[in-house]
């Protein structure tokens, strides 16, 4: 029977994991009230792993990304110069509807005990705290000034495991090394995601048990907050399309529904690539190398629906918890959301990689990401729409004011209407 429910469970898509360890986490919490603070160890433990693993995982990915992607000339300098303007824009809108509504205001939430004191761990005798302790922070800090050998043995299990499937893969190049460490580091981050409903239910139980409901209810204007963000995105987009491309934003629209559709159904900008190309090109009419530019080389680059949700993220939970980040700090947001965002597409659960970074570097703390995890499920249906549609917009751009007119035996230029 264990093994029936097991089994039962690993089939389920991981936004109904963390739906149904969200309504189990509320109702221990409940029951249990204050006790239920011990339950907030898994998770950090779990967002600790995480936290260690992310800086890693994106730099392998970057590394990779910039590696493989095929571009060259001039095209490529305007490629990453839309690319960057756009992600810029994004997570200008994010900040500033996340300053003008202010959704996490009035919250009130706090850390649970158990995570607020690091002095507790080294006077605490409790033997899971002790253990907690030594899990590494980051990948490299055991190899480093930490001194902690049980760090080291983590990681050597972690990447002895992972690599054992690799053990006889020929190197013969650096793309190949590249490879196989970007490999690795995501196997490692799928055993961290099979954990994840585990640490949202340790969390939102200790959060509801000692300090009630009340963060929970900024959540609601927090997803309203991000779709009204996505959307001005969505409208730049649009409205950059009609200023500095031949093709209309309505036709845009009509042309590449499959495509969006397919990226809030999927909630993979990945997966949506090939479903983008063949709207742009059969659908829309934009040049094939443009839409190869837009969809395939930008989609591995452009992440703009989820830098803007990751700096609103970070904003929000600075909110609920009563601190407030200066302008240096929401620039340092912006700079990192950024960095976290290049490379990503190919990530498995990017956004709650990419998070783990960007709360890290203005000092926020992570055990209140499974909070954000609860309603994540559907906006990153959204942001990978918009992700999409930026796309899009690339490849409209890049294919410039001439649209291309297919004869029968031949291909002309003409001046778009």
């Amino acid at each position: 029977m264990p093994l029936t429910l097991f089994a039962g469970w690993n089939r389920l898509q991981l936004y109904y994991q963390i739906l149904l360890a969200l309504v189990l986490g509320i109702a221990v919490g409940v029951a249990w009230g204050p006790s239920a603070v011990v339950l907030s160890l898994p998770g950090k433990l779990i967002l600790r792993l995480l936290g260690a693993l992310a800086p890693p995982l994106i730099l392998a990915a970057l590394i990779h990304t910039l590696m493989t992607a095929e571009f060259g000339g001039r095209d490529s300098l305007k490629l990453m110069r839309l690319l960057m303007l756009n992600t810029l824009v994004a997570i200008f809108i994010g900040l500033c509807v996340a300053n003008v509504i202010q959704p996490g205001v009035g919250a009130g939430l706090a850390l649970p005990e158990a995570h607020t004191e690091t002095q507790q761990i080294s006077v605490n005798p409790n033997p899971l705290i002790t253990f907690l302790d030594n899990v590494p922070k980051s990948l490299f800090g055991p190899l480093g000034d930490d001194g902690k050998v049980i760090g080291v043995i983590f990681i050597g299990l972690a990447f002895g495991i992972a690599l054992r499937s690799q053990r006889k893969r020929a190197i013969g190049t650096v793309e190949d090394l590249a490879e196989l460490m970007l490999i690795t580091l995501i196997r490692i981050l799928h055993w961290i995601i099979v954990l994840v409903p585990l640490a949202v239910f340790g969390i939102i139980a200790s959060i509801v048990g000692t300090q009630g409901f009340g963060g929970f209810r900024a959540l609601g204007l927090f997803v309203i907050s991000v779709i009204i963000a996505l959307a001005l995105q969505a409208a730049y987009y649009l409205i950059r399309i009609r200023l500095g491309s031949w093709v209309r934003p309505l036709t845009v629209l009509k042309g590449t529904r499959d495509a969006l559709v397919t990226a809030f159904s999927t909630a993979s900008s990945t997966a949506t690539m090939p479903v983008t190309f063949s709207c742009l090109r059969d659908q829309v009419g934009i040049r094939e190398k443009s839409a190869s530019l837009g969809a395939m080389v930008g989609a591995n680059f452009n992440n703009d629906g989820t830098a803007l949700y990751e700096a609103m993220a970070a904003l929000f939970i600075a909110q609920v918890l009563g601190m407030h980040l200066d302008m240096q700090q929401q620039i340092l947001v912006v700079l990192s959301s950024v960095m976290a965002s290049v490379g990503a597409a190919g990530i498995p659960e990017a956004g709650l990689v990419t998070m783990t970074i960007v709360f890290n570097a203005v000092g926020l703390p992570l055990q209140f990401i499974p909070i954000l995890l609860t309603v994540d499920w559907f906006l990153d249906r959204c942001r990978t729409a918009v992700n999409v549609m930026g796309d899009i917009n690339v490849s409209c751009l890049m294919d410039g004011k001439q649209a291309e007119v297919r004869l029968p035996n031949k291909t002309i230029e003409m001046q778009g209407l």
